[in-house]
This record gives structure tokens, C-alpha cells and sequence, in this order.
């Protein structure tokens, strides 16, 4: 149980950093802002481990880095499809 909240807080720090980093304004939830945190945390740690910087020394800057850049690669990318989205089923509410 301690794991899955601790998954929860870091993709929501990530993301929130995330999101922080993208210029803009970013129209999207806070549960979507989670899970592209813990998905751009999986990947960064997935790329770190492939150049061989995931666990160094002291505190590990290059894989956070990576991690929050992948998940800024996410928002931009899943910002547009999520606004058009709602766009899309508020006009069909009208």
C-alpha cells in the first residue's frame, strides 16, 4: 500500500514539474497531470538505466531530469488531444 501511494506522490511531483517546465497554459486534470508523471517517470527511469545513470552516487539529477523531461514531452503532447477532447464532447452536449 505505502508503494502506490508513493508511485501517486512522485508522478504528481513529476508532473507538476512537468508542467511547470512546458511553457503555457496546460488545461488539463490533476489525475491526468498524475499519470503522465508516473508514465514520464518509468520511461526516464527506463532511458537512465539504458545509458547507465540510474543509480549514481549521491543523489540521482540526471534520472530525475529525464524523468521530468519526458513527462514535459508528454504534456505537450497529450495537452492538445485532452482540450480537444473536451472541446469535442462539450459541442456535443450543445
Amino acid at each position: 500500500m505505502f508503494q502506490l501511494i508513493w508511485i501517486v506522490l512522485t508522478g504528481l511531483v513529476i508532473g507538476l514539474l512537468a508542467r511547470l517546465v512546458v511553457r503555457g497554459q496546460q488545461k488539463i486534470p490533476l489525475w491526468l497531470t498524475i499519470i503522465i508523471g508516473i508514465i514520464g517517470a518509468l520511461i526516464g527511469n527506463i532511458i537512465a538505466g539504458a545509458i547507465g545513470v540510474a543509480h549514481t552516487g549521491g543523489v540521482d539529477w540526471i534520472r530525475h531530469i529525464l524523468q521530468v523531461g519526458v513527462a514535459a514531452g508528454l504534456v505537450v503532447l497529450i495537452t492538445p488531444v485532452w482540450t480537444n477532447r473536451q472541446s469535442q464532447h462539450s459541442d456535443s452536449r450543445n
